[in-house]
């Protein structure tokens, strides 16, 4: 989809992130499940050992490290930019969004559990407590809403209003 905004893509005056983009957030794994994937690492210098102890030390602290690495760089990105929501690979315009409404501790377990809409899109997480759900209005989508892990649910929820508002209001 074509973005209609002539400064798309412009820059911030500190050179950083895109001048138009409202939030970003990065859903990395917890701090427990990287310690789960950094336990493969003895395990693969176990299976060496027997070869040679050296090699199977090095091969144990590449493996941990790069499953560590991978972990991370392929934490799914949320953000709000350019009138869109984009969410890992997905994204929408948030003119055909409805109001965001977040939820948080017992509520968000409920959204994420027995409350979760089998017709709607997820980006869920564990370990990130809050969630975001924000309904689509486009009554050509089967989609009926998505539902989103954020550290900061109240961010999220704010940036896509700030969004659907510069989408209503015209630029002087």
């Amino acid at each position: 989809m074509q973005n209609s905004s002539r400064h798309a893509g412009a820059r911030n005056d500190r050179g950083g992130a895109p001048a138009d983009r409202l939030y970003r957030e990065r859903l990395g794994p917890s701090l427990w499940i990287l310690v789960a994937a950094a336990v493969a690492a003895p395990m693969a210098a176990l299976v060496l050992t027997p070869i040679d102890t050296t090699v199977a030390l090095a091969v144990g602290i590449v493996v941990g490290v790069l499953l560590v690495a991978l972990m991370i760089a392929a934490a799914p990105v949320v953000e709000v930019r350019g009138g869109e929501l984009r969410a890992g690979r997905a994204h929408i315009p948030v003119e055909f969004l409805g109001v965001p409404v977040t939820h948080v501790g017992d509520d968000a377990r409920h959204v994420r559990g027995a409350g979760l809409d089998p017709r709607s899109w997820h980006l869920i997480r564990g370990g990130i407590d809050g969630v975001v759900v924000i309904p689509v209005t486009d009554a050509d989508d089967p989609t009926t809403a998505w539902v989103i892990s954020s550290r900061t649910p109240d961010r999220l929820s704010a940036a896509v209003r700030r969004a659907q508002l510069r989408r209503r209001t015209p630029s002087r």
